[in-house]
């Protein structure tokens, strides 16, 4: 994709403080750390989130981010390792190119994760049900690989009632 920002990187149009780089995937250093080290990994060819992807080569970019997690941890003596990864807009993706964010972390630092900056929603046991139930029905229906196509987009509130 032509103006896609790592799609440039991937290709070397744009430079980058590249970690590793095989034939498929490429990590390179965030430009906008959280902690030294904060590095992103990316398939070089263009997929906008990972339902897009076949799942073999989703599979091969897992590996990837263990194995990028592994060096990040033990160069930069972390405690741990944050993996992060969203799907469009509303998850907060900000660039359309899948990517994970494996970020080195630290006992002394805080939160740490998505657990404590997302807000907690208390449900009722029936809406916790039929979440399930929907879940449940749309799995089977899931294609195994390749692009997830939804028949019909509902809102939240059409769904459920927070």
């Amino acid at each position: 994709m032509e103006e896609c920002l790592f799609c440039k990187i991937a290709s070397g149009e744009i430079p980058s403080d590249k970690v590793h780089e095989d034939h498929s995937f490429l990590a390179f250093l965030d430009i906008n750390p959280r902690n030294p080290g904060h590095t992103l990994v990316i398939p070089k060819k263009h997929y906008e989130t990972i339902l897009d992807m076949p799942d073999s080569e989703l599979s091969d970019l897992m590996i990837m981010v263990k194995k990028v997690s592994l060096a990040v941890k033990e160069s930069m003596k972390a405690d741990g390792v944050s993996v992060g990864q969203s799907n469009g807009r509303a998850a907060g993706q900000v660039i359309p190119h899948v990517h994970f964010h494996v970020i080195p972390r630290y006992l002394s630092e805080g939160p740490p994760g998505l657990e404590s900056v997302i807000p907690v929603k208390k449900l009722p046991p029936e809406t916790m049900k039929k979440a399930a139930e929907m879940i449940k029905s749309d799995f089977g229906r899931a294609p195994s690989s390749g692009t997830v196509h939804s028949a019909k987009k509902k809102s939240e509130d059409d769904m459920f009632s927070f």
